[in-house]
């Protein structure tokens, strides 16, 4: 990387009247010029860094931060900056034309990584030129380092995805069911989500039959396919009765709501085993009122269903 592709991505701050004030204070109970000198730059690095990371909503912690602990300053080449839950970030300068920038020893270890800042005092400004996440040697070529938006993702990793619990099927059998599992009676005495035709209630009871000799129950979900800006939904029913071979029989159907007499075309559902694998799928047609599957099931065997269309999916977790 070039110094001027460095200068493109680099975000330049100013050396505020503050920092300078701080850096000087430290600098001054230093015993000799080159410590002063060396512990007056980190200080300012350092708060050049922490008005960034203030900016971008990351918080900081400058005294629990070993820069600003004056005994370890006096004794060790330090200018790390302490993220609380995050880790300790170091903030090396470095002066103008230089193509690297020294990284002490005592730096290589508990650092979540080393931001690079160029100290310009003659224009009172300073550019934070990037980051790399590790070191191995004192020299650390500019061309290595990453841009800032690499180290706000560095600093605040996504969000893990929820992964909601399966929901257990065999706990319907004496009456517990989880949110969002209902009646389909409770479903359709919804203004928004009632049948657009006469007795789809009843139609649906027919499209699903129950041996009558055995137990069975059945719920439905309110799907949301969220497509492109209003919200459309689709009903997933799940109808399970028991087996005398100790295998549970499950259905599942897939119907519009509200005025939709028909499924959007190409939603599809799909049945997918414990691994993740496709075990069985179907696929709405332009004029289909319902698709529907049905297979077997072991004891605590594990399943997914999954609705799609286009970009939009979603996924229900189930245990038998």
């Amino acid at each position: 990387m070039t110094t001027f592709e460095l200068d493109d991505k680099a975000l330049t701050l100013p050396i505020t009247q503050a920092a300078r004030t701080i850096a000087q204070q430290f600098a001054n109970q230093q015993p000799t010029p080159e410590s002063a000198e060396r512990v007056r730059l980190n200080t300012l690095c350092v708060l050049i860094v922490n008005n960034y990371l203030q900016m971008m909503n990351i918080p900081t912690d400058l005294r629990s931060s070993n820069s600003w602990n004056p005994v370890i300053r006096m004794c060790a080449d330090v200018a790390d900056l302490e993220l609380p839950g995050i880790g300790s970030l170091e903030c090396r300068p470095i002066r103008l034309h230089e193509q690297f920038c020294y990284i002490p020893p005592e730096t290589w270890e508990e650092r979540i990584g080393y931001v690079v800042v160029q100290v310009d005092e003659s224009q009172l400004e300073a550019k934070v030129l990037g980051f790399v996440r590790s070191v191995a040697s004192e020299e650390l070529p500019l061309s290595q380092l990453q841009p800032l938006e690499a180290l706000i993702e560095h600093l605040s990793p996504a969000p893990q995805s929820l992964i909601p619990e399966a929901v257990n099927l065999s706990q319907w059998f004496v009456g517990i069911f989880d949110a969002g599992w209902q009646t389909l009676e409770s479903l359709w005495n919804q203004p928004e989500f009632a049948p657009a035709f006469a007795f789809r209630s009843r139609d649906v009871m027919e499209k699903i039959p129950a041996n009558q000799q055995e137990p069975f129950v059945r719920r439905g979900k309110l799907i949301d396919l969220g497509i492109q800006i209003a919200s459309q939904f689709v009903m997933l029913i799940v109808e399970i009765s028991p087996q005398i071979d100790q295998q549970v029989s499950v259905r599942l159907q897939l119907h519009p709501t509200g005025s939709q007499n028909y499924l959007p075309p190409d939603v599809k559902l799909t049945v997918l085993d414990q691994s993740g694998a496709v075990f069985l799928e179907a696929q709405a047609r332009s004029a289909d009122n319902y698709i529907q599957l049905q297979f077997r099931g072991e004891p605590t065997e594990q399943f997914s269903v999954q609705v799609a269309l286009n970009d939009a999916q979603v996924t229900e977790r189930f245990v038998i």
